[in-house]
């Protein structure tokens, strides 16, 4: 980007987007809501909102504004989540001890910074602008990641509530009578590439671009519903070791799993958790808030398997080159995954929107990848080992912020998260 007035107009634009939607998110909450954590994976909504707002400081304003003045001089210790090379900070797990400071002191610290970007952005000079702009970006990047861990995190607060409250009332999400039937698609296998080489903005982890073997293989048209992982359940599925992996099968029995996070049953009827409250199961739409071993587990019952993420994305390529509009991301404003589209049949679709699908990869580095020098390496390259990918957004990711070379990751026992899963099979 050039430096003209017109482009540093466009940057604080975007910039005060992203960040008023983060609030916008947070605003049918309580402060009360806004304070509770309920497991380790889970950071309270407020600490949500302060811990963006310290990355643009951290990394940005006190390097790069002359004459900033931190907003409390204690917040790099609070709002620090994993970068060892900025210093010591509060323990995850107790994040949600913090009853103070108060979330209206962290709206005011988030203005705070907003007006100091505002200035920052208008003010920079062009020698190191690239490297600026870079930094910005990543900046509201993960800002829009945390947007869609800020309604994870609140649906497991409050699923966790015997009130079940919703998060909002209005806007249930749409419902269809019946999926599109599962049909599989044929790929030929061959030297792919895959990885990001396109212009703007990508995650480090998602280059460099390099070639990749493939096998023939066959992908299924849509993800796998409600009402197919019910048959998985209705077979015993998670009463057989022989469908899990060994670990899998350990935390089935530790944690006594018999079904997907945020389902329950009532007098025989399954209901789901969803961010309108509890609601009847909607058979037709895709599973989410499933693990890696139950993925995986239902893809060994049903004889298939979980695509490999070069599968994943050598398929979504062949899609137009117009993703997002009518998927079901974040601005379509259902914050639930909905059944595929009837006229859908026959091609792939949801591969963008409604539930992040698992893959079978190991989170790890493309060949050729480096992290960036300093504490902003630490963003994705110390994570890569143990991890599993998930490629494809969900119904609580952001505008303009999937593409199909995106790589998420978490812990194969994980399912707070919007996750579900598409099914493979080899050609």
């Amino acid at each position: 980007m050039t430096l003209d007035r017109e482009n540093r107009d466009v940057l604080t634009g975007r910039y005060a987007e992203i960040r008023r939607l983060s609030e916008t998110l947070a605003a049918p909450l309580t402060p009360e809501d806004c304070q509770v954590q309920t497991m380790a994976d889970v950071s309270p909504t407020k600490w949500h909102l302060a811990h963006v707002t310290w990355f643009f400081e951290t990394f940005l304003l006190k390097p790069s504004l002359p004459g900033y003045a931190d907003f409390h001089p204690r917040y790099d210790y609070l709002f620090n989540s994993y970068y060892e090379g900025v210093g010591p900070r509060h323990e995850r797990p107790k994040r949600g001890n913090l009853s103070r400071p108060p979330l209206a002191d962290i709206l005011d610290y988030r203005a705070h910074v907003d007006a100091a970007m505002a200035k920052l952005i208008a003010v920079a000079p062009s020698q190191g602008w690239d490297a600026l702009l870079y930094l910005i970006e990543l900046g509201l990047n993960h800002e829009q990641q945390h947007q869609e861990l800020l309604l994870t995190d609140i649906k497991h607060v409050l699923s966790c509530n015997p009130m079940a409250p919703a998060y909002r009332t209005n806007g249930d999400a749409p419902r269809r009578n019946c999926a599109p039937d599962l049909h599989w698609i044929e790929f030929s296998g061959g030297a792919r590439e895959i990885g990001f080489a396109g212009m703007g903005f990508a995650f480090d982890n998602e280059g460099p671009r390099h070639a990749t073997m493939v096998e023939d293989f066959r992908l299924a048209s849509r993800p796998v519903t409600n009402a197919e992982y019910l048959e998985f359940i209705a077979d015993g599925g998670y009463a057989n070791a022989l469908h899990w992996l060994s670990d899998g099968w350990t935390t089935v029995k530790q944690e006594e799993w018999s079904a997907p996070l945020h389902w329950r049953r009532d007098n025989g009827d399954w209901l789901e958790f969803t961010l309108a409250g509890l609601k009847p199961l909607d058979a037709q739409a895709p599973v989410s808030h499933v693990s890696y071993y139950e993925a995986d587990a239902y893809a060994r019952w049903a004889g298939k398997r979980l695509p490999t993420e070069a599968e994943w994305e050598v398929a979504a390529e062949t899609l137009p080159a117009a993703l997002e509009p009518g998927a079901n991301l974040l601005a379509a404003d259902h914050l639930h995954p909905i059944a595929a589209p009837a006229e859908a049949n026959g091609g792939l679709t949801q591969m963008i929107g409604d539930v992040w699908e698992w893959t079978q990869s190991a989170y790890s580095p493309y060949p050729g990848f480096r992290p960036a020098p300093g504490a902003v390496g630490e963003y994705n390259g110390k994570f890569m080992v143990s991890q599993l990918v998930l490629r494809g957004g969900s119904c609580f990711t952001p505008p303009g912020h999937i593409r199909t070379s995106y790589r998420n990751f978490f812990y194969p026992h994980q399912r707070w998260q919007m996750m579900g899963l598409r099914l493979a099979e080899d050609g």
